[in-house]
């Protein structure tokens, strides 16, 4: 890894010096905020592109408005994430749609945050991290694995969905064959942890992520 990576994005001054600049992904409930979560414990700047991507949809809410109808809108003129999410989910072209209007104000958005923490060391969260503008740029990329069975248990209590949809969104994900970059290594971090032993399972994810940031620092 590069002592220093200095980015110059979209010839945007001042030139960015981040070091180091890791991406964290994972399948949907493998527990990647957690993993975040520990980084940011550890003086990581990081950075939910999930979360940024509700601000997203909000700053673009006239043009989605606009494609899609006043139908996806609430009573406040906010964008009803979850009505939009599940019409755009199986749809192909209209989910290519919503990314053409909201992955600019995304990318934006993640250049201006690059900006607020210029040298520092920071973390890229993100479920579809090969789509971030940032993607080449990383000098590690951090896996969060958890079994099947759990990630299934995790989204039913997190996101009260069905067993029917959860298992739409299981088979809609495809593994890490995105996650090739040459010259960057992919670590990856087992998350098989359950509520009844989160103290442990903190200490056990800890400890892989001191080894990976050991192994990054040589």
């Amino acid at each position: 890894m590069n002592s220093w990576r200095i980015l110059d994005l979209r010839d945007r001054k001042p030139v960015f010096r981040i070091s180091p600049l890791l991406g964290l992904t994972g399948l949907y409930c493998a527990g990647k905020n957690f993993v975040g979560d520990i980084f940011t414990a550890k003086g990581f700047a990081v950075l939910d592109v999930d979360k940024l991507g509700y601000l997203a949809l909000e700053n673009r809410r006239y043009e989605i408005a606009q494609r899609f109808g006043n139908g996806f809108l609430r009573p406040d003129g906010s964008v009803d994430r979850r009505v939009l999410g599940a019409y755009v989910f199986g749809r192909p072209e209209e989910l290519a749609a919503l990314e053409k209007i909201v992955h600019p104000e995304v990318n934006d958005l993640t250049f201006e945050w690059m900006e607020a923490h210029n040298g520092t060391p920071c973390v890229i969260n993100a479920a579809l991290l090969h789509k971030s503008c940032v993607f080449t740029m990383l000098d590690a990329i951090i896996f969060v694995r958890a079994p099947y069975i759990i990630r299934m248990f995790r989204a039913k209590k997190r996101d009260g969905l069905s067993w029917k949809e959860i298992w739409k969104r299981f088979s809609s994900q495809r593994f890490d064959v995105y996650y090739s970059i040459p010259k960057t290594d992919i670590y990856y971090i087992n998350n098989w942890g359950c509520s009844f032993f989160s103290r442990l399972d903190y200490y056990r994810v800890e400890k892989r992520v001191n080894e990976i940031l050991s192994v990054l620092r040589g």
